[in-house]
């Protein structure tokens, strides 16, 4: 009796065994479904959020074989690196313990750093994958396991002579800003990629994945757009690009999010979209124009050749000069210049004879969002006039200005007392640069100047190029404010000279605005 008993207690102890067994090998399985998922089950301190969990989609994608070229774009500090240059390798040897995975960088240190914590991962979590290093692997930055395959993790632009690769995995291959614009480091960089490290890829299974924030058009990223081009347009890779704050300028949000909503953060609850909007907004403002539209929008634009140096446009921030308004407008460029974005800015000329630009609602709007955005704008400031820009839609705009002001009335946020302020066509000379020319003239001159920062309306100024076939709305806005205040300004003929580069002293005075360039533009 006692042995039957045993025997079945034994049974029971078997079974249990067994589906302890079954559960942990479909744990396991079910933690390779993708590396965020594997990033979450063995690291309490990851934190899923929307944009990683499409990161780690996409790298699924690229170990399934329906993609070998991936190229993610993301503002600093949003858990990329983590993701893709540490979690990434170390999910790919668990899946393909044979293969060769490659993790390059911009330097030896922070390619030494992804290194040993692949590494560190393997030692920690690999034997349930049956992952383990190889007797003698004692180097933290090229190292193998039992099965054969193994990393090697080096500055890009060395270190991957006589190394199979399977995997090459690209992060941040620019250090910054200097060396991203040196065109000597770009040049070594894409040969580099081109000579060195593709000749490394195998036949059997190979993947190359590139991670970055960006800095110059032709950095690694713009390079590998424009040489061969993305999936989409019948190219071959395949581009994750997320701004800091979603902008339909850049084709359909990859999150699915509308214009102006801002992208997750590691550390913020997806759910606190007021903290993410707050977050992102003060990136904004501590940041100079082009770094925001590099470095967090991922949209670099040259700034050779723009009508406006970024310098001037800093010079003629000022916030503190005591100024009396005479006369209070908001301008309107309602066709946006072509592009999506309608151009809506409000400003005053003082009684010193400057224009002064106060406000920059301007933003993706139907003709009834503009119009509406118009009438608050005029409301709040207490504009007497509208300039609209007359050469298309004249019509139109006084219908969508008259009707968004009375239905703001009848809604309340007008009171019915409050007479709509005058509409008065401003007819600026045809063509893009004879518009904007004479008022990056009025800027040099010290005729302009800015009430504050405005961020959109400065990168607008001091990247757009006089034969680039796109007209900003805000630029065509400002140029309509300006031309309303300051009629004179479409007088006269335009006399070309060469972008200022550096302030020379002026008759403006220590720091004055318009002691900005060694040759004026006009007299």
């Amino acid at each position: 009796m006692t042995v039957a008993v045993d025997e079945l207690e034994h049974a029971d102890d078997a079974e249990m065994y067994r589906q302890l067994e079954a559960a942990r090998r479909a744990l396991s399985a079910d933690l390779l479904r993708n590396p965020v998922t594997l990033a979450r089950g063995l690291d309490r301190g990851f934190r899923m959020r929307p944009h990683l969990k499409l990161i780690g989609d996409a790298l699924a994608e690229v170990a399934a074989g329906h993609v070998d070229r991936l190229l993610i774009l993301t503002p600093p500090q949003v858990g990329k690196s983590t993701t893709v240059a540490e979690w990434f390798p170390f999910w790919w040897l668990c899946k393909f313990p044979m293969d060769k995975v490659a993790v390059t960088s911009y330097g030896d240190d922070l390619a030494l750093r992804r290194g040993k914590r692949i590494r560190g991962y393997v030692e920690e979590y690999g034997d349930e994958w049956g992952l383990h290093l190889k007797a003698g692997s004692g180097a933290k930055q090229d190292w193998e396991v039992t099965t054969g395959g193994g990393c090697r993790s080096v500055s890009v632009g060395k270190g991957l002579t006589g190394f199979d690769v399977n995997l090459l995995i690209i992060d941040d291959p620019h250090k910054d800003r200097a060396d991203a614009e040196s065109e000597a480091a770009r040049r070594a960089l894409h040969d580099w990629y081109s000579s060195a490290a593709l000749s490394r890829l195998q036949p059997d299974r190979s993947a190359v994945v590139a991670i970055q924030t960006r800095w110059h058009p032709d950095d690694f990223a713009g390079r590998r757009i424009e040489e061969e081009g993305r999936i989409e347009d019948g190219g071959r890779w395949k581009v994750i690009h997320l701004p800091a704050v979603a902008d339909p300028k850049f084709g359909p949000d990859p999150l699915g999010r509308e214009a102006g909503e801002p992208l997750p953060h590691p550390k913020i609850p997806t759910r606190a979209v007021a903290r993410r909007k707050a977050w992102w907004a003060q990136k904004k403002a501590t940041s100079i124009v082009r770094d925001w539209h590099a470095l967090y929008q991922g949209d670099p634009q040259p700034a050779e050749g723009a009508l406006v140096s970024e310098e001037l446009l800093r010079l003629l921030r000022d916030t503190t000069t005591p100024v009396e308004p005479q006369k209070i407008a908001v301008s309107i460029d309602p066709s946006g210049g072509g592009r999506d974005t309608a151009g809506v800015i409000g400003g005053f000329l003082g009684d010193d004879g400057r224009v002064w630009v106060t406000d920059d609602v301007s933003a993706p709007m139907s003709s009834a969002e503009w119009s509406m955005a118009a009438c608050r704008l005029a409301y709040r400031t207490n504009a007497s006039i509208v300039y609209v820009e007359w050469n298309f839609g004249r019509d139109m705009c006084v219908l969508a200005i008259q009707t968004s002001w009375e239905t703001l009335q009848r809604e309340g946020e007008i009171p019915k007392n409050v007479l709509m302020p005058a509409i008065d066509p401003v007819r600026a000379k045809q063509g893009k640069l004879l518009r904007a020319e004479p008022i990056a003239q009025q800027m040099v001159q010290d005729k302009v100047r800015f009430r504050g920062v405005f961020t959109d309306l400065e990168r607008e100024w001091s990247t757009w190029q006089p034969t680039d076939p796109d007209s900003p709305g805000r630029i065509d806005a400002s140029c309509v404010l300006v031309y309303g205040l300051i009629p004179e300004a479409n007088q006269g003929a335009v006399v070309h000279a060469p972008l200022p580069t550096a302030p020379q002293s002026g008759r403006f005075g220590r720091g004055g605005p318009a002691s900005v360039y060694g040759r004026r533009i006009g007299k």
